[in-house]
């Protein structure tokens, strides 16, 4: 008996961060939509802030991108190209590996993430704390 209820309250657990994940998700998406991007461009134009803030304009490979977003391989590709098509990001080849491909912000998208940064700060602080 006690172990079906800790079983249970596991579940319950689990299923609470699940909730709490999806609204979060949904109110960044709405937050976010006004500027054009949803919650994932969101978090691959953060990543690539914070790449080229802690390496002085430096680029994530595609992969380093996808080891941090949870995305599937073909949606992240689907989403680069959205940035890239909408000025946010460019891609290039891997100096040192060709088969690799960097992804960097360009003017446009640090602008952008400056702009709506506060924006999804303050969702988080909403959703998550308290």
């Amino acid at each position: 008996m006690v172990g079906k209820k800790a079983e249970q309250a596991l579940v319950d657990q689990w299923r609470d961060i699940l909730a709490l994940h999806a609204r979060t998700q949904c109110e960044l998406d709405r937050a976010l939509h006004g500027h054009g991007l949803c919650a994932s461009d969101f978090e691959v134009l953060d990543l690539l802030s914070q790449a080229a803030g802690a390496n002085h304009g430096c680029s994530l490979r595609v992969q380093e991108i996808s080891e941090r977003i949870h995305l599937s391989q073909s949606a992240l590709s689907r989403l680069i190209a959205r940035l890239e098509r909408d000025g946010l990001v460019e891609r290039a080849m891997c100096a040192d590996d060709r088969r690799g491909v960097r992804v960097a912000l360009t003017a446009k998208g640090r602008v952008l993430h400056g702009q709506v940064l506060p924006l999804q700060r303050a969702v988080l602080t909403r959703m998550l704390t308290g």
